[in-house]
């Protein structure tokens, strides 16, 4: 016989198409010489979800669990109508490791991918087991082409990033990955079981795959730049990213920052589609402009000692004052806090409403009362007729102070050194918006406020002159969360609504 392939066999791009084939070029006893493989080679069809070696699986009275038994009959090829044959049914039995070898061997994105597996079923066939070991050449390349494959595995779980689409929109997530071999269904399968009834859709080069809650479906389409850059701007609605972003920017530790390991296991030819690597060069450029030996020194400075009996306040290194809230390193609660929690509110604001600290939902906005308590306190302000873009709202405490209880972050009262650190802003707000009117909500803005230990009780329900403003004390809006009965909670939103009629009233006369 010529050295030339005299069958040629065509399959679909599919392992399991490929698997039939050589079944029945084994049956046929064609060695892979003789054997071309023609077909799609560029992805692995969709269609055929079934990727695992089901073919290679025991039969029910086999004995070895390891290994599988497989019968075919029958052998044609694309140019030789002629070739059939009525062979008797062959069985193939492979060990499981052997299998699993195979099945990611087949996901490598190569053209000789095919002639390489039949190669090494021929073999195995024909009791070479030596082509399972890495030492044999035919061994050696199915394994490197697995190894890359489980490694194209890894890389896609890691790094496809789900956009989020504006309201109602079919698919709710959207995702581009270029991947480097066919692992998409793979992965698909992957993502339909961690996002449950959510539905997305992940596009790349050799097409998308689609899960609508229910099903997988796949598309062979190609989707090229223009599509890619579409689909991110449909994408351009997702609120949840700044979160992603702002926590990743929280938990980046400029004193342990090691670029071979970042670059070795977050390469960058990912970092095209994930979103926060546009802050990883500013980041890695601040740590090796200084803010590397900063984080060292606060680590020294935070190990344990012997105790030195000294004031606390002298033993402080001469510093300049901190410039912005991120820069503030007051008190302890910068560290576990997301960022500062700044006041907001017009320059010539009339009435100024102080809190206790953000919560959790202002830690993650960095904006005053926009959870919970917040929403308590709108009500409040519109009965009371007071615009909320027309008074401050701040905090006496910027940094949210917590304690874990599951899953989530539990308020926990700010201790009075704590508050004592944070009157720096406080008092720069103060002197910046000159407030005729001052409201605080609760006892720790009123005693930030007076600077002395107080009872909240005797300051209800009247106001005091502090300086050359009227201050008028009230409850928290998180009082009225924190409240079972109903009725007990409309009275704490009718003491707040009042104490807010009567500053708008005094702001009304010092004009």
């Amino acid at each position: 016989m010529s050295g030339a392939a005299s069958h040629r066999l065509v399959i679909d791009g599919s392992y399991a198409s490929w698997r039939a084939q050589a079944l029945r070029a084994l049956a046929a006893q064609w060695p892979p010489e003789n054997v071309s493989w023609v077909g799609k080679d560029s992805a692995t069809r969709h269609g055929d979800t079934q990727m695992t070696l089901d073919v290679f699986a025991p039969d029910e009275g086999s004995t070895t669990p390891d290994d599988g038994d497989v019968a075919e009959r029958g052998a044609t090829s694309d140019n030789d109508s002629s070739a059939r044959t009525d062979a008797a049914p062959l069985n193939v039995r492979v060990s499981k490791a052997f299998a699993e070898l195979m099945q990611d061997a087949a996901l490598y994105r190569s053209p000789q991918r095919w002639e390489h597996l039949y190669r090494a079923l021929w073999r195995w066939q024909h009791e070479d087991r030596a082509v399972v070991s890495p030492a044999d050449e035919d061994g050696a390349r199915l394994y490197a082409m697995a190894k890359a494959v489980r490694r194209a595995k890894h890389d896609m779980i890691a790094y496809v990033r789900f956009h989020r689409r504006a309201a109602d929109s079919e698919p709710e997530y959207l995702a581009w990955y270029e991947p480097d071999h066919d692992v998409l269904p793979w992965a698909a399968d992957h993502f339909a079981k961690r996002m449950g009834a959510s539905t997305w859709c992940i596009a790349t080069p050799a097409g998308a795959a689609f899960w609508d809650g229910i099903a997988l479906r796949f598309s062979d389409t190609p989707i090229d730049g223009t599509a890619r850059t579409a689909l991110r701007a449909d994408a351009s609605a997702d609120d949840i990213e700044p979160l992603w972003l702002a926590y990743y920017r929280s938990i980046f530790n400029p004193a342990r920052l090691n670029e071979n390991a970042l670059h070795q296991h977050m390469p960058v030819r990912f970092w095209k589609g994930l979103p926060e690597a546009n802050l990883i060069p500013a980041m890695v450029a601040d740590a090796r402009n200084g803010a590397r030996r900063i984080g060292q020194a606060q680590a020294v400075g935070d190990m344990g000692g012997k105790p030195v009996m000294v004031d606390a306040q002298r033993a402080q290194p001469q510093r300049d004052a901190p410039s912005s809230l991120d820069q503030c390193r007051r008190c302890d609660l910068w560290r576990n806090a997301t960022h500062g929690v700044p006041g907001s509110g017009p320059s010539s604001a009339r009435i100024m409403l102080i809190g206790e600290q953000p919560g959790d939902q202002e830690d993650l906005a960095g904006k005053a009362f926009v959870g919970p308590a917040g929403r308590i306190l709108n009500e409040a302000l519109e009965r009371a007729g007071i615009a909320r873009e027309d008074v401050y709202l701040t905090n006496a405490v910027k940094h949210f102070k917590w304690i874990p209880r599951g899953k989530r972050r539990m308020h926990k009262t700010p201790a009075q050194r704590e508050v004592d650190a944070c009157l720096y802003w406080l008092d720069q707000e103060l002197d910046r918006i000159r407030p005729p009117v001052i409201v605080t909500l609760g006892a720790t803005a009123l005693r930030a406020m007076l600077r002395r230990p107080i009872h909240m009780q005797d300051y209800l329900d009247q106001s005091v002159k502090l300086g050359e403003a009227w201050l008028v004390a009230t409850w928290h809006p998180s009082y009225a969360l924190r409240v079972n009965d109903e009725a007990e909670r409309e009275s704490v939103i009718v003491a707040i609504t009042k104490a807010l009629v009567r500053a708008r009233n005094l702001a009304a006369k010092d004009t």
